[in-house]
């Protein structure tokens, strides 16, 4: 098949979700492209559009079914002509989504998005296309072509694929097939080979649904520890960041790892879901309380300026106000860094969605409201700790060609900025700075080692001869509830 012979020549894909289903869409890309396939930014130019679905939780499936329905508009008025959806939602529902929307025009699984080049002329034809395998299986490695839609000073690797823990609330190992971990020689050589064409990459982010339990699957014991340590030659002049681990399966090992390797962003992300003893076990977390707790405080005292995020689940089924108010004080008393909170919502086909007990929606909403508050507190309090402070910021973004005054209009949200004082903070001393003329200072948005893309806070920054992709010092000259502001060293 040559793109010369296609009637569907240019594609836009549209991906949702989390961070591995934005490596999925990169994949896709490279099949695409390896076609001869042109990839646009917008619909309205496309003959096809691909929705690359999240299908985790209710509300991050409404907000497909909501996309594909935008693009079903769209496809009546005549652009885009043909319209694809891939991912966990048709994984989960193929034959649901191909019968009642009537415009898409093909559905793939999790496994087989590779195979949507192959479909095209079927696809343009007007033939109905529905390609899902009962069980995940397929997994890319570095002999698979990437296209990249982060911004090019950052890159995420997936180093394996699905799930084999079968939480009791999660769809994951159902959507995603059982843990396939990569070898260890190809996630190199992808790591490698993005260094190499993508020079300006200063951060690369290892994710996969528990990274943890890399290679625990061949080996009987996780190997992201003797990975990160070949990794960090190849980002000695950048970050690695982990996300997704699992508190479970991080060994002591791992820990020393992390702290002893300077380019590992001391930053662990640490999903708990809860610390009650009971709920934990009917959630098939395979940890106890009292276990998360010790790992906290292991963590902790190994590297002191670390950073936790972690997240939760209000209102499992069987969720007492005493069990609840557990959660609470524990995150009362161990003041995470960083953290996010998910209404539980019974997925069809996991073991939790039949638990007796379920709670009543206005509890659980009143059960995340409370601990979103609390956050909200502790990070600012956390966030005051480092006014004056010092910290290594890569640049994502310049969000203005005026002078520093640009992060007091970005500084809007309801704040403290280390006083007694809700005002946000005055610049004209830094305009007005001997050897600067007006105009010189401008305003950019980047991030510390404390935060991951997209889920973090940020930090605005004042300064000149700065560009997106550098690593600048900042001195921090403002606290909000979740950012901080501040200077750059000059």
């Amino acid at each position: 098949m040559t793109a010369g012979r296609l009637s569907i020549k240019r594609v836009y894909i549209l991906s949702l979700g989390c961070s591995r289903n934005l490596v999925d869409s990169e994949v896709l890309q490279g099949f695409l492209k390896e076609k001869g396939l042109t990839i646009v930014d917008e619909p309205l130019d496309a003959d096809l559009a691909i929705v690359n679905t999240c299908g985790f939780i209710q509300d991050a499936k409404q907000e497909s079914i909501d996309m594909i329905l935008r693009l079903a508009e769209l496809k009546k008025a005549g652009k885009p002509e043909k319209i694809v959806v891939t991912g966990c939602l048709s994984q989960r529902y193929p034959s649901e989504l191909m019968d009642e929307i009537k415009e898409i025009d093909g559905v793939f699984g999790t496994s087989d998005y590779m195979r949507i080049p192959v479909f095209l002329d079927a696809i343009a034809s007007g033939v109905k296309v529905t390609e899902v395998s009962s069980v995940p299986c397929f997994l890319y490695d570095n002999s698979n072509t990437r296209g990249f839609l982060t911004p090019e000073h950052y890159a995420y690797l997936k180093i394996q694929e699905g799930c084999s823990n079968r939480c009791s609330y999660c769809v994951i190992p159902d959507l995603r097939g059982p843990l396939r971990s990569r070898t260890m020689d190809s996630v190199i050589a992808e790591a490698k080979k993005i260094r190499s064409e993508h020079n300006k990459v200063k951060e690369l982010i290892l994710v996969a649904q528990d990274i943890t339990a890399f290679g625990s699957e061949k080996t009987g014991s996780g190997q992201l520890p003797a990975l990160l340590k070949k990794l960090c030659p190849v980002m000695s002049d950048g970050w690695i960041r982990l996300l997704y681990t699992h508190p479970a399966h991080f060994s002591r090992e791992l820990i020393s790892v992390i702290a002893d390797e300077e380019n590992i962003c001391k930053y662990i992300d640490l999903p708990i879901q809860h610390i009650n003893n009971e709920i934990l076990r009917k959630m098939n977390r395979r940890i106890t309380g009292e276990e998360i707790k010790d790992l906290i405080d292991r963590l902790r005292a190994r590297m002191e300026d670390v950073v936790l995020r972690t997240s939760v689940i209000v209102g499992f089924p069987g969720e007492t106000r005493s069990q609840f108010a557990e959660l609470l004080d524990f995150l009362k008393e161990t003041r995470f860094e960083r953290l996010g909170a998910f209404i539980y919502s019974p997925e069809e086909g996991t073991p939790a969605a039949g638990f007796p007990e379920q709670v009543p929606e206005k509890v659980k909403r009143e059960r995340f409201d409370a601990i979103m508050r609390l956050q909200q507190n502790i990070s600012r309090e956390n966030n005051l700790k480092y006014l004056g402070k010092t910290l290594r910021v890569l640049i994502d973004e310049e969000v203005s060609d005026e002078t520093g005054r640009v992060i007091h209009s970005a500084a809007l949200n309801p704040a403290v900025y280390g006083g007694d004082t809700c005002e946000p903070p005055q610049y004209e001393s830094l305009s007005g700075t001997p050897g600067l003329q007006p105009g010189e200072l401008k305003g950019f948005i980047g991030r510390s080692y404390m935060d991951a893309p997209e889920v973090d806070g940020d930090v605005y920054v004042e300064g000149q001869d700065i560009c997106v992709g550098d690593f600048v010092n900042v001195e921090i000259t403002g606290a909000m509830e979740y950012d901080l502001i501040g200077v750059a060293a000059r």
